[in-house]
């Protein structure tokens, strides 16, 4: 199944939570004057027009970025990086994590990118080209996979599924404890959605119990964003956490909250 594109949900509240933490563990690891690899096992297009027919029909934007950016201090690194693409792209422009990690990384760093979906990956390739990523139209567990440990061995992968396909609940923990033991210093994020199916427990249980190393297991909760959604928070379970991201969490708490 390939039906998934993301511009129908972009920028919705999930995003938000999503990206956020992406940002700032960016902006932490960047710090250091050493090279890392990012890496991106569903990666999409990379670029969205939030102004678009898609991304109008379900109007998850208008819940999300349109109605968070404000509570997030100017100079987050999440909001630095949708201004400099907003100057170049447009107001309506939005990133997907992909093009947040290009803006957020430096030109010593290398990206990987998965997409297996024909027509996102042509997008993401065309779109990804000047920041010299490497985008693979392949299994984003089997890219992630047979890249790590990547070189530099200093690096994030962003896990992120849509979960249409229902057996990714299962195979994912197994995925993360054998990325994990091949690239024990990687941080490893994983997205999820919560939906009123719960089917995200199982896993997480799951994951709890591989005993992963300084883990943030972080969840926001927020209204369905139109009438029979089935969405009703979003989820980060990140291992290899970078320094200060609970505080990260906490403030984006309180954002959702508020």
């Amino acid at each position: 199944m390939l039906s998934y594109q993301h511009i129908f949900h972009a920028g919705n509240p999930a995003d938000v939570h999503k990206h956020a933490l992406l940002c700032a563990m960016l902006s932490y690891m960047t710090r250091k004057d050493k090279p890392l690899s990012y890496l991106e096992s569903h990666a999409g297009r990379a670029l969205y027009d939030l102004s678009s027919a898609e991304a109008l029909k379900t109007g998850e934007a208008e819940a999300g970025i349109a109605a968070l950016t404000n509570k997030f201090a100017p100079d987050h690194p999440y909001i630095k990086a949708l201004t400099a693409l907003r100057n170049q792209h447009g107001g309506t422009a939005y990133a997907g994590s992909p093009m947040l990690a290009a803006l957020c990384l430096r030109p010593t760093d290398k990206l990987h990118l998965a997409e297996l979906h024909p027509q996102e990956y042509q997008a993401l390739r065309d779109t990804m080209r000047p920041h010299n990523a490497k985008c693979y139209k392949q299994d984003g567990f089997e890219m992630a996979q047979a890249v790590c440990p990547p070189e530099p061995r200093r690096g994030l992968l962003l896990i992120d599924p849509s979960y249409e396909i229902k057996s990714d609940y299962e195979l994912i923990p197994n995925q993360i404890a054998k990325l994990h033991r091949k690239w024990n210093v990687g941080v490893i994020a994983l997205w999820y959605p919560i939906l009123t199916s719960q089917a995200h427990a199982p896993m997480v249980q799951a994951l709890k119990a591989q005993n992963l190393p300084d883990v943030l297991h972080h969840e926001v909760i927020f209204p369905p964003v139109r009438d029979g959604h089935r969405m009703t928070g979003s989820g980060m379970f990140i291992v290899n956490a970078s320094y200060g991201l609970t505080e990260e969490a906490e403030t984006l708490s309180q954002i959702f909250q508020s």
